[in-house]
């Protein structure tokens, strides 16, 4: 069966969680204490008003969070409630893992700066919208994307976006969490100079030799819509999407990068786009040595920034993940 097919078998499926499961509830205290505070006191007055048994864990240190998103997850299982994720994409993809290994519904509670993961699946942006939500909400099969062992829901990249990422986070420790700041970190990033990959890419049989400065694989709609990816869809039909800029200087990078903040990025002649479901992606040999051909890369998965092996395998994983979220018709009107 087809990873496509899978996730529609498990829609037809979809069901709501138990009318007592409790909640446990994972957030990340780098979002901020006066968001913590406020997550805390909108889940006892949604939850207590219902008769709800929740549980939330604030974790102070980003290195425990994965620990405490696995340690909830035991708990949620052994009790038949759902874990919850509260916070930004990187945070939510910690948690989601951790609820798709331990086979228990997810939730979430968007606190991030993009939130591109319960946009496009329709969950309100708003606090008090989105604990009430989870009250009620049926849980549906959501794709998720692997590079590696690594997880991602919304995306993942090796090359120059792990390093505008890692320079947005810089940015953003100086001068405050905003989109300004984030733009004006990309647009510093983006005039410096970049090193160009060199890979190969293994796909349904055939190889083909890129250079480009970045490897971007999508697995949002949202996000591939926004910059005007053609094949944006691709992602409901258990697909992923490959996309890199060709080799190209660093002012024509500026400009490319604007046409995709215009929604106009697939009509560029510099940008090579194409679907898959796995792919393998390696270092050309050239009289390498195998140990050096196997050697770390830099990769960012939802915005977080790991080393892993060489060669990279990105696919689509054959378990999808149950997201509490409202009803298709719903979930689509609230995208934005």
């Amino acid at each position: 069966m087809t990873v496509s097919a899978a996730l529609a078998d498990a829609s037809a499926a979809a069901n709501a969680s138990a009318p007592d499961a409790p909640f446990f509830i994972v957030m990340n205290a780098g979002s901020g204490r006066r968001q913590a505070d406020e997550t805390r006191l909108t889940l006892a007055r949604e939850f207590g008003a219902a008769g709800r048994r929740f549980e939330l864990r604030v974790v102070d240190n980003p290195r425990r969070l994965a620990a405490a998103a696995r340690e909830a997850a035991e708990h949620a299982r052994a009790q038949g409630g759902v874990l919850v994720g509260a916070g930004g994409d990187g945070t939510l993809c910690t948690v989601a893992e951790a609820a798709l290994n331990a086979g228990v519904p997810f939730g979430v509670l968007p606190r991030g700066t993009f939130n591109y993961f319960s946009r496009d699946h329709g969950i309100p942006a708003d606090l008090d919208a989105s604990t009430k939500l989870l009250l009620d909400a049926r849980a549906y099969p959501v794709q998720v994307g692997y590079v590696n062992d690594r997880m991602f829901i919304v995306n993942a990249s090796l090359g120059l976006y792990p390093k505008l990422l890692e320079d947005r986070e810089a940015y953003k420790r100086q001068f405050g969490r905003s989109r300004l700041v984030a733009l004006g970190s990309a647009l510093f990033t983006l005039l410096r100079r970049h090193r160009r990959l060199h890979l190969h890419i293994e796909h349904e049989g055939r190889t083909r030799e890129v250079r480009s400065s970045t490897l971007f694989v999508g697995n949002n709609r949202l996000q591939l819509e926004q910059v005007g990816m053609a094949e944006a869809r691709a992602v409901e039909q258990g697909l992923l999407v490959a996309i890199t800029p060709r080799p190209i200087g660093r002012l024509a990078h500026l400009l490319l990068s604007l046409r995709g903040a215009a929604g106009r990025l697939a009509d560029s002649d510099h940008i090579e786009s194409f679907t898959f479901d796995r792919i393998t992606v390696t270092r050309p040999s050239r009289g390498v040595r195998p140990r050096a051909r196997r050697r770390r890369v830099k990769v960012a998965a939802d915005g977080e920034i790991a080393w892993l092996d060489m060669p990279l395998e990105f696919r689509v994983s054959d378990r999808p993940l149950l997201l509490l979220k409202p009803e298709p018709a719903v979930a689509e009107a609230n995208r934005s």
